[in-house]
């Protein structure tokens, strides 16, 4: 999801979303979808850097939680922005592939 995402490949980003994921503020799926899009016209480039990753699996369902730095920009040596969030998201096995059910993130200050 991480190398597509920083490619624009929202789409592969997709394919590891269920078609219920839940997320901030209601957000579901479709919306999850025209977010990503809008993040990838508004920057030519874009980087993430993922911390140390807390994973509980139980059964069929994982949580993960981690810190993501993101950046963005026009492509220049420096990013135009950047900004550190702290994210929760939840898991759950399907066919045999962990798909994204929930996420929630917020502005680490």
């Amino acid at each position: 999801m991480q190398a597509a995402g920083e490619k624009h490949e929202t789409s592969k980003v997709l394919d590891s979303v269920a078609e219920d994921f839940a997320g901030p503020d209601g957000m579901d799926r479709k919306q999850l979808n025209m977010f990503l899009v809008g993040v990838s016209m508004q920057n030519r480039q874009l980087g993430t850097t993922i911390g140390p990753l807390d994973v509980k699996i139980i059964g069929d369902r994982a949580t993960v939680k981690f810190t993501l730095g993101a950046s963005g920009g026009a492509g220049g040596w420096v990013p135009d922005r950047a900004q550190v969030y702290d994210v929760e998201t939840g898991w759950r096995m399907e066919g045999g592939d962990w798909k994204l059910i929930s996420a929630n993130w917020k502005e680490k200050l």
